[in-house]
């Protein structure tokens, strides 16, 4: 018989004798475990996207932001990467089981396409429409709302930045019904009509819980314009000047500050060592000469 069997089961378990000891170090483990999901998450979702990337490079930036240096540190070679590309490949296993090897996933540039084809022809409004449909990847969009939500919006953002701050609300382009106007508009001022400012509603056919959907995301959209620094992204201005939706406002990010001078401002656009990399549609969000042109002509 095991003479412990006697004593108490509070005085078999021994404790750390520091109180603090284990959150910080379950806290530390959960902290890691979500840093390694996530490197594999990006690793798979290069494979779904048709946008791969080397399984060391992935690796490489991965530990990089772990350690909050730069990538250029850390060797490709080094025994380091060895060993998370291959926790990266575990992980990734585990990851395909969960979603059960679906990888058809639906963006709003699908919807786009279809919408494009149907009617619109400004190529400005098409511009800005992809260009803020790269940037809803920026947010938490694709998990909140369906891709035709997510594309309505976009889509109405653009044509409200492309008609001018003369042109129908964004309350009124997303209404359920299409507004009467009360007032004459002067003529140098005149807005395009309420019909081409609700196509993409009436495209979409969205119902009155959609609506609210496509208002709750153009909030989203506009605060994370709005908490861009504008001295480092002028070229955001008229999109920030954008008034949001009269629903409540999600308050999901916190407006930047700028603390750098302007000389690193001017090698801001070639030194690109430690951003993420561009997207195969450009890097600059959304089109700073298409932005320019606008406001040139308004």
């Amino acid at each position: 018989m095991n003479p412990s069997s006697n004593i108490p089961i509070d005085k078999q378990i021994r404790f750390p004798s520091s109180g603090p000891s284990l959150p910080k170090t379950l806290v530390r483990s959960l902290k890691s475990a979500l840093q390694d999901v996530a490197a594999s998450s990006i690793f798979l979702a290069t494979k779904t996207e048709e946008c791969g990337r080397k399984l060391r490079d992935v690796a490489r930036v991965g530990r990089a932001k772990i350690q909050n240096i730069d990538a250029n540190n850390i060797p490709l070679d080094s025994k380091e990467i060895d060993q998370f590309s291959n926790l990266i490949l575990h992980i990734e296993e585990y990851l395909l089981e969960a979603i059960c090897f679906d990888l058809v996933v639906e963006s709003p540039h699908a919807e786009l396409v279809d919408l494009f084809d149907a009617h619109e022809k400004d190529i400005l409004v098409q511009e800005y429409t992809w260009c803020i449909a790269h940037d809803s990847y920026r947010t938490p969009l694709c998990i909140l709302y369906p891709p035709k939500v997510i594309a309505a919006a976009c889509y109405v953002l653009a044509q409200r930045i492309s008609d001018g701050p003369n042109s129908p609300s964004l309350d009124a382009r997303i209404s359920i019904s299409a507004p009467t106007a009360s007032l004459p508009t002067p003529p140098s001022h005149k807005p395009p009509s309420p019909d081409a400012s609700r196509y993409a509603i009436e495209y979409f056919a969205l119902g009155e819980a959609e609506l609210a959907s496509v208002s709750e995301a153009l909030s989203i959209l506009l605060e994370f314009y709005s908490a861009q620094d504008a001295t480092i992204y002028p070229y955001l201005s008229s999109i920030i000047a954008v008034p949001p939706p009269s629903s409540p406002k999600p308050n999901l990010y916190v407006k930047t500050v700028s603390s750098v001078n302007s000389a690193s401002l001017q090698n801001f656009s070639t030194d690109v060592s430690g951003r993420t990399p561009n997207s195969s549609h450009g890097g600059d969000t959304p089109s700073r000469s298409l932005v320019g042109t606008s406001e040139a002509e308004s």
